[in-house]
């Protein structure tokens, strides 16, 4: 069954530069450790939502420490800083 994870994040200011590292460097990054997807929505002036889609519980797991490293870069590199996270196995999807 499929799992997703949602993170949330704050940023302090909003640039076309921030854009495309998340889209050059932090998307790979993700997908290199086993997402089949990676979605940045932005949801607001300063704010945005990362949900990402792996095949399965295990794989979304076997990702984690590497998501932990990955999500602490960001937060260095950029400014900004995560404010929530969830995540759940797929129950309905269209």
């Amino acid at each position: 069954m499929a799992y997703s994870t949602i993170s949330h994040w704050q940023a302090t200011e909003w640039t076309d530069e921030m854009e495309t590292i998340a889209r050059e460097k932090f998307v790979p990054l993700i997908m290199s450790v086993g997402a089949q997807r990676v979605q940045m929505i932005r949801t607001g002036e300063l704010t945005f939502t990362v949900v990402t889609d792996y095949a399965d519980e295990a794989a979304a797991q076997n990702a984690q420490a590497r998501i932990v490293e990955i999500r602490a870069k960001a937060t260095d590199e950029l400014p900004m800083s995560m404010t929530e996270s969830a995540a759940g196995s797929v129950f309905a999807s269209g």
